[in-house]
């Protein structure tokens, strides 16, 4: 099989796979940061879009997520597909998109969604789950028919990788392991030992 030159290529056909076997978020992916103290930390998110640039996902950039990542503009992602008994792991740095693409973005969201990145702190202590529903509701009384705008705390982030290794499974723990270093303007290849 030839290797793609490309390692966004390469991706993408594996993500259409995972599309078709796997029916709820084959988009999830895990996004690590680190905190100013060093610490890491870890959750999943939804990628939603990439392309050659990067892979980019959207949140409450005042959350802990959003500081540690805009103030240590550093991330890995990993996306586990186990049906296909593959992984695809992303690192590089990480950078705002557009107001133009989470403008549009924003828009293409659920109105409750756009209600929510309106109400919710999101990280920070939420005294009782009924003070976040009493402001959900009067969010929703005063957008009611209108459009809802792009709370200027809610963006998106692209990881702009540098290095992206695709592993897939194989018997006796001797698994395939391939990675792409970014090099200048291209890419080179490096298969790795299991």
């Amino acid at each position: 099989m030839e290797i793609p030159k490309d390692p966004f290529e390469r991706f993408a056909a594996l993500y259409e796979e995972a599309k078709r076997v796997i029916p709820v978020d084959p988009n999830a992916m895990v996004v690590a940061s680190v905190g100013p103290d060093g610490r890491p930390s870890t959750r999943v998110v939804l990628l939603k879009d990439f392309d050659a640039r990067g892979f980019v996902f959207y949140t409450n950039l005042e959350s802990r997520k959003g500081r540690e990542l805009l103030g240590h503009p550093w991330a890995s992602l990993c996306f586990f597909w186990q049906p296909l008994e593959r992984q695809v792991r992303v690192e590089g740095r990480v950078e705002r998109v557009s107001d133009a693409e989470a403008d549009a973005y924003f828009q293409s969201r659920a109105r409750g969604s756009q209600v929510g990145a309106w109400a919710s702190q999101q990280s920070q202590p939420l005294p009782s789950r009924e003070m976040l529903e009493k402001r959900v509701a009067e969010l929703t009384r005063e957008y009611e028919g209108k459009t809802i705008p792009r709370p200027p705390h809610w963006s998106g982030l692209r990881v702009v990788p540098d290095r992206i290794e695709f592993w897939h499974a194989r018997p006796s723990r001797l698994h395939d392991r391939l990675v792409y270093l970014r090099e200048g303007n291209g890419w080179k290849t490096q298969a790795l030992y299991p």
